[in-house]
């Protein structure tokens, strides 16, 4: 069992650079894989970023590349997502995942939601 707990949402102007992190509870941190995945108003939830259990792999959302980075410390059971050059359409509240290494790839922990609000 992981609890997922994000922070660091909050109202940005465009142009602006967030941080949010994800403090994972449980056993066992360093086997999974975590992610992070956006829903914004109307629209379903999208994938933003994933990174493997040790780190040593990161893929992104082609809408995020080269703006977003996905790092995690396992020493401190945390994961973050640094978001520069924010733009409206990134409005959205964003959610920490967590999916078993052991398993099929499927996210089975949530957390419960930051949100980020980008004014134009």
């Amino acid at each position: 069992q992981v609890q997922l707990v994000e922070s660091g949402g909050g109202l940005v102007q465009a142009g602006g650079s967030l941080r949010l992190s994800c403090a994972a509870s449980g056993r066992a941190f360093g086997s999974y894989t975590m992610g992070w995945f956006r829903q914004a108003p109307g629209k379903e939830r999208e994938f933003v970023a994933r990174i493997r259990s040790s780190g040593e792999s990161t893929s992104y959302a082609d809408s995020v590349k080269g703006r977003f980075t996905i790092s995690r410390d396992n020493a401190k059971n945390m994961v973050y997502l640094q978001m520069n050059s924010l733009q409206p359409e990134d409005t959205a509240v964003y959610y920490c995942a967590a999916a078993p290494v052991s398993g099929n790839g499927r996210y089975v922990y949530w957390g419960q939601g930051t949100q980020v609000t980008v004014s134009s």
